[in-house]
């Protein structure tokens, strides 16, 4: 590869940075101004240039240009600005951008697009998507489940490419050896089968044995191709999520975020509750409100955790209750998720049934000490709800995790203020600090980037066979002790500035239990070297 061939690769390119020597070697004399910029000098003249965006959606637009030019200088910038440019080149702006997708097509940014309508497609699309890069870690999504959004079909792409530059940002993945993929199933949004610009299929989502046929398929290729491979589904419908992660997960090392991230994140910061309080996991009471994909994976989660502080499963089972858009779910309802079902309580146990579709009265019927928001209900906590929490217990964990920002079920502000400070609360969207007299809440974000980086640095680096609960356990886990406990208003979870820290010690602990159990294939038997060796620093 020479000149231009190089420029127009983004894994290659260092623009200006390119030496006099490089530029001779590589046919570039002449084709770049004659100064040799430094990568510092680069990032500081690219932080300038985004500074003079209008508004967010023109600065995402910015710095995608940049990461489909420069992979390199991209990451080396968003590693100086990562809580900045976190909700710019993720969650909720990329809202935005998915919901345009079609409108403002320009380039594929590396991505593979699968289209159920032909399986034969599958090896060959893999194939020129990855060139002759070793892909260790791919994100899927078929984007019909996009939280707080929903279906948005083929342009749900977006999804996975701003996954994927988390897992590097945050853990240090080579961009190298990721790819993004979407799995075109069709999509059940109107506005996009109507929509002539529309880039996907135009037809209605598939279901059944030809979509989950097209799933083996997809599975079976991509494990052959890329045997070192760590495989990520995001954002598949509540129809589906679950059944495909039950299929693989005993198989191949794989991971779904809405379901199991969701689930270690809000389970770390509950640890962070409890390390406050002193109370035991196995006392406490927990209401999912929102019984989704992500409500019902966080659920199963905390449950698995009791199981494994003492509990039988049937015991911790009593611990939970879950309400979806039905109300309480009940387990004589027919409309019920293979996930909602072990979490449905019997109409005996409750005397007014009916009252049971309110989640204030509900609050007041089965007394929960943690309220878990997943339902992208708005406004739903509400002054009497967050009280009625604090009659519960001294001090309630509320966590409205729903987003983005306009979906949220209670502002931090409004939960601080309502509980007159007492609830521990951390929330799906990034939250400023709450003053509420004269203490300084810091909100902890259930930010599954704390989380799903870092797993996926322990996984590759390990080189894992499976994914055990033990191994999300000991994730969940390795977020405690990274903040001040005793200091007045601190929050559960560690702030995202502290991320990269974050994802090296999830990392370290996944790969250690992964050791533990006989699963690491990895030639390295140290496994904090491990992980430190696999790291990817953005410099030339």
């Amino acid at each position: 590869m020479r000149a231009h061939d190089i420029l127009n690769n983004p894994f290659l390119n260092k623009g200006t940075a390119f030496t006099m020597e490089e530029r001779q070697e590589l046919g570039l004399i002449g084709i770049l101004p004659p100064h040799v910029q430094t990568i510092e000098e680069q990032a500081e003249q690219t932080y300038q240039h985004y500074l003079m965006k209008p508004n967010d959606l023109e600065k995402r637009h910015f710095l995608m240009e940049i990461f489909n030019t420069n992979r390199t200088l991209f990451y080396y910038l968003f590693n100086q600005h990562i809580v900045e440019f976190n909700p710019i080149v993720y969650d909720p702006i990329i809202a935005d951008t998915i919901e345009n997708y079609s409108h403002l097509f320009v380039d594929t940014q590396y991505a593979a697009y699968l289209d159920i309508n032909h399986p034969e497609n599958i090896a060959e699309t893999l194939k020129n998507a990855a060139g002759d890069r070793k892909i260790r870690l791919i994100v899927v999504t078929d984007a019909e489940g996009i939280l707080g959004i929903g279906d948005w079909g083929t342009q749900g792409v977006d999804i996975s490419v701003g996954k994927l530059m988390i897992y590097t940002a945050a853990a240090g993945i080579d961009p190298a050896s990721v790819l993004p993929i979407v799995i075109d199933a069709g999509t059940s949004r109107n506005e996009l089968l109507e929509d002539p610009l529309y880039l996907g299929n135009h037809q209605e989502r598939l279901y059944g044995d030809q979509y989950y046929d097209f799933i083996d398929q997809f599975v079976t290729t991509a494990e052959e191709m890329f045997p070192k491979l760590y495989l990520h589904w995001e954002d598949f419908g509540r129809s589906n999520a679950a059944t495909i992660l039950d299929k693989y997960k005993k198989s191949i090392p794989t991971f779904n975020d809405d379901i199991q991230g969701t689930g270690i994140v809000v389970l770390g910061g509950v640890f962070g509750a409890l390390d406050i309080t002193g109370d035991k996991l196995t006392d406490q009471v927990y209401l999912c409100y929102g019984g989704g994909s992500a409500g019902a994976g966080i659920a199963s989660r905390v449950h698995a955790e009791m199981v494994s502080e003492g509990l039988s499963e049937e015991e911790a089972y009593q611990h939970f209750f879950m309400m979806d858009k039905q109300g309480l779910l009940f387990d004589d309802m027919t409309d019920l998720t293979p996930a909602q079902k072990p979490f449905a309580k019997k109409h005996a146990d409750f005397v007014n049934v009916g009252d049971m579709t309110n989640l204030l009265h509900v609050v007041k019927t089965v007394k929960p000490t943690i309220l878990v928001g997943t339902s992208t209900d708005a406004g739903a906590f509400t002054k009497e709800v967050v009280e009625a929490m604090c009659d519960n217990t001294e001090r309630p964990v509320i966590f409205p995790i729903s987003n983005p920002t306009k979906k949220l079920e209670a502002t931090a502000e409004q939960v601080i203020e309502w509980s007159e400070g007492k609830a521990f609360v951390a929330t799906g969207v990034p939250s400023g600090t709450v003053q509420y007299k004269g203490v300084d809440y810091q909100i902890g974000q259930a930010n599954n980037a704390l989380i799903y980086p870092g797993l996926g640095l322990g996984m590759l680096a390990s080189e894992a066979s499976l994914l055990t609960d033990e191994m999300i356990g000991a994730a969940a886990h390795s977020l405690s002790g990274m903040v001040d406990l005793n200091q007045p208003g601190a929050p559960v979870l560690p702030p995202f500035q502290y991320v990269a820290d974050v994802s090296i010690k999830v990392a370290e602990a996944v790969a250690k239990m992964a050791q533990k159990q006989g699963l690491a294939q990895a030639e390295e038997t140290d496994m904090s070297k491990a992980v430190q060796d696999l790291k990817w620093y953005p410099e030339y």
